[in-house]
């Protein structure tokens, strides 16, 4: 995959008329380095693509919607249910950092609460974030070190490394010198601390990528020269995640293998951790070095780690891997699942990867991962969420499922107080999507990143201030409309990302093509001077195509464009109490009406053991699209809102069922179906919180 997507092949295609200038590239020019943004200082590698401001970007549709659920539900109201969140005795609010809550969550939750916050321009939320970034930013102590303190005489930089990200959003509104005044002094402390001391327990040492991040964000408005010392500290330190070939003993995570495999592969030494939310989170902390270093092989060892948990465990649709909490040697049936933690920093990962490469693979495996797999993590109305999601998922209950997947305790059902990370850090992840929906580019243009209806204010050319506007119902729409709002004519060039899987995309820049061609995987560059109103639309036919996961006994997923579908099973909600059906470690504050925040099982009221019958050479008469009316909700992620279905034909395999740890029986090489042919419904994977999405197939 590396050596396929990373290398540039420069500019390909060239139209000229009307003074517009039409190119398709592999990968931006980074030559020229953004004038209105902060982006790379030298020596580091230039910016392939640079962050907005958050709030620049502004969510339409269901994407709005979608933050307005999360605001009404569990994002917005933790800070009065959780424990950790209390303000009395928080050591994040504490001047000696001590106290009895203090560590992941609070950074956790204001990751996304604060951002949502900003976005929708909410001063409640805008209110209450303040109060914790004061508190943080009046924890420092005269040593540098700020926050809870952690791990005696190793210090625990872990929660710290997440807050960071939240003081930067909080500078990005408010050009607070402080933020600058706080990072440079704790970074200071931070090179000071001798190395067999740095990042030296498990979280922190896997996770020193986000340290990293931190410190290349403050060097980039600095240029402090301690900084790039204290990067390379870093990454000394930091859990190498460029090694293969480690011993068991290397590799740290909780293992475990599957009685029947009789030795522990040679390929389970090719990465140095294997826990789920370490993986989607740390991969790319070769990518981040290699800004820095300039060698390559950092770059190709993320996109390795990327491509070897997916070889051995991600033989799934929807675009994560099968960890559960880790992942184990003989557990790889897509009923494995995802930590929510490991959705949203696989998502945040995808973001950080694009704007580092330029690859518009990342985007595309952002929408995958965003569209297919994220939504059924959470309730609909973002009041409670799963702590494990799979692509084959057939009862969502409170029972113990150990082992068939890597957790004892009631892992499957949406509870709003179980699983103490998920519960605070699920908040980032639709509001991180909607700050990198536009970037801005090298050459002080725009890019249309990831796809949904928005607005953007933002700075082009030589300073000056234009709005772009999206308009569509994407993913469930094909085509995207832009439209250009701007005091005055200006030229800057806009850049739109041809999907991978669209091989007839077409642009047209007011209702005129562009006269060169769309080339899937691959970027559109349209420079022009553009006027008030001026619109571009661009139209993504999408296709219909069957995934084979040969690995995984050669099941089948169903895909339309950038949607893969899942059986439609009739889901029977069951509401539980919160406080009797909640894991072990599940805090909540004193005097919280737990029957307000109700717990749900979720279980099968329709068959569910079918396997797929179609013709691979006709998928078009093997399937039929159903398309409907837009949801009145402006919520497509649920049976009732969905608006496109597939038909499709199926037969049922009897032996296939719920097996002894109660979960969806796996996979295997040649069940045996019923002979009878039945019609079948498929909707998308997000709008199925059961569901099969990969099936067998019927021969």
């Amino acid at each position: 995959m590396f050596g396929a997507l990373v290398v540039s092949a420069g500019l390909a295609i060239t139209a000229c008329g009307d003074a517009q200038e039409v190119t398709v590239v592999d990968r931006p020019d980074t030559t020229s380095v953004n004038t209105n943004y902060v982006s790379n200082r030298a020596p580091l590698a230039p910016s392939s693509f640079v962050k907005l401001p958050v709030g620049a970007v502004k969510p339409e549709g269901w994407i709005k919607e979608y933050l307005v659920r999360q605001k009404e539900g569990l994002t917005g109201n933790l800070g009065e249910i959780s424990a950790w969140l209390q303000k009395g005795d928080n050591a994040w609010l504490s001047k000696d950092g001590k106290g009895a809550w203090g560590w992941e969550e609070v950074p956790y939750w204001l990751k996304g609460y604060g951002n949502i916050g900003y976005i929708l321009n909410d001063p409640k939320m805008i209110a209450e974030t303040k109060v914790w970034i004061e508190g943080t930013i009046n924890s420092q102590r005269e040593d540098g070190n700020f926050g809870p303190l952690r791990g005696g005489d190793s210090l625990d930089y872990w929660g710290n490394m997440i807050m960071l990200y939240c003081l930067q959003s909080y500078y990005d509104q408010t050009q607070d010198q402080r933020v600058i005044d706080l990072m440079t002094k704790y970074f200071k402390f931070q090179l000071t601390v001798p190395d067999n001391k740095f990042l030296s327990s498990y979280w922190q040492k896997n996770r020193g990528g986000d340290n990293l991040h931190s410190v290349m964000w403050l060097y980039n408005r600095t240029g402090e020269p301690f900084l790039l010392e204290l990067a390379e500290k870093i990454h000394r330190n930091t859990a190498d995640w460029t090694s293969r070939g480690h011993s068991l003993g290397k590799i740290k995570n909780r293992k475990h293998k599957r009685d029947n495999v009789a030795e522990w592969p040679l390929w389970y030494g090719d990465q140095i951790d294997w826990h789920n939310v370490n993986h989607a989170q740390c991969f790319r902390e070769p990518a981040q070095y290699y800004l820095l270093s300039k060698d390559k092989n950092h770059l190709k060892a993320a996109y390795e780690n990327f491509d070897i948990i997916r070889e051995h465990f991600g033989q799934v649709p929807g675009g994560m891997f099968g960890s559960d909490e880790n992942s184990r040697p003989g557990y790889d049936d897509p009923r494995q699942g995802i930590e929510t933690c490991g959705i949203v920093e696989q998502m945040n990962s995808d973001e950080h990867m694009l704007r580092i490469t330029g690859d518009p693979f990342w985007a595309d495996h952002a929408e995958k991962v965003a569209f297919n797999t994220y939504p059924a993590a959470t309730m609909p109305d973002f009041k409670s969420l799963h702590y494990i999601t799979s692509p084959n998922m057939v009862l969502c209950d409170a029972a113990n499922h150990a082992p068939g997947i890597d957790n004892s305790g009631p892992f499957l059902m949406m509870n709003p107080f179980s699983s103490r990370c998920c519960q605070h850090n699920h908040s980032q992840g639709w509001p991180y999507m909607v700050e990198n929906l536009w970037m801005a580019t090298p050459d002080n243009g725009a890019l249309a990143a990831i796809y949904s209806a928005s607005t953007v204010d933002m700075k082009v050319t030589d300073g000056k201030s234009v709005k772009l506007r999206e308009e569509t119902n994407y993913p469930y729409e094909e085509q995207i409309r832009f439209s250009v709002e701007t005091a005055e004519p200006v030229k800057f060039p806009l850049y739109l990302r041809i999907p991978a899987w669209c091989s007839k995309a077409k642009v047209s820049v007011n209702g005129k093509p562009i006269g060169a061609k769309a080339v899937a995987g691959k970027y559109v560059r349209i420079e022009r001077k553009w006027n008030d109103k001026d619109k571009v639309t661009l139209d993504l036919p999408m296709e219909l195509s069957v995934d084979r996961w040969a690995k995984n006994h050669n099941s089948a997923s169903v895909n339309y464009g950038p949607l893969t579908f899942s059986l439609k099973i009739k889901e029977n909600y069951i509401k539980k109490a919160s406080d009797e059906t909640a894991i072990g470690d599940s805090k909540w504050q004193d005097g919280v009406d737990t029957q307000k925040w109700p717990s749900w099982e979720i279980h099968p009221a329709s068959e569910w053991n079918f396997g797929l019958e179609y013709d691979a050479k006709d998928l078009a008469k093997s399937f039929k699209v159903v398309k409907r009316a837009w949801p009145k909700s402006n919520f497509p992620f649920t049976h009732e809102g969905n608006p496109i279905s597939i038909m499709a034909k199926g037969q049922r395999v009897p032996d296939w069922k719920i097996d002894e740890d109660g979960l969806c029986g796996e996979l295997t090489d040649n069940p045996a179906f019923d002979g009878q042919t039945q019609e079948i419904e498929l909707i998308p994977m997000g709008a199925a919180r059961l569901r099969i999405s990969s099936f067998p197939v019927v021969k």
